[in-house]
């Protein structure tokens, strides 16, 4: 246990949170200390997703997740509204708006770096369930 909790469950969602965002930093070479920054590449990321897709791709992606990824995904969520309908410009724009930093490459590059760190909890076949959900631009920047 390396989470220290003391509950097996909750200590291994932190440990692949963790490592989801030590991912995201090492693909940028962002020090740990710039821990809020991927965190916030990862919520942002996750956020425009989730309001991209049909409710049952939505809940269906997000069970794939690991259980504290998945709380983040699910923050704020209102499945009353979805999907927005959001092309390629305009889902960068939105990623833009909720990630605060600038970033070597800017938002598609972030978008590229946290969704091939997300695509690891997912089966391939969710992948090609979500992307097939997608405008034709949006889904070429998925993994």
């Amino acid at each position: 246990m390396s989470g220290g909790t003391g509950y097996d469950s909750f200590d291994t969602t932190v440990d692949k949170t963790n490592r989801l965002l030590h991912d995201i930093e090492q693909e940028f070479g962002w020090p740990r200390t710039r821990r809020n920054q991927s965190y916030a590449a990862l919520r942002a990321v996750l956020h425009a997703l989730r309001d991209r897709l049909p409710v049952d791709e939505s809940a269906q992606l997000a069970a794939q997740l690991p259980m504290l990824v998945r709380g983040i995904y699910y923050d704020g969520w209102d499945p009353s509204r979805v999907p927005v309908k959001m092309h390629r410009a305009e889902f960068e724009a939105r990623v833009r708006r909720e990630f605060p930093f600038d970033v070597e490459g800017g938002a598609e590059r972030l978008i590229t770096v946290v969704l091939n760190a997300l695509k690891r909890f997912g089966t391939a076949a969710e992948w090609a369930d979500v992307k097939a959900s997608m405008p034709k631009q949006l889904a070429a920047v998925l993994p």
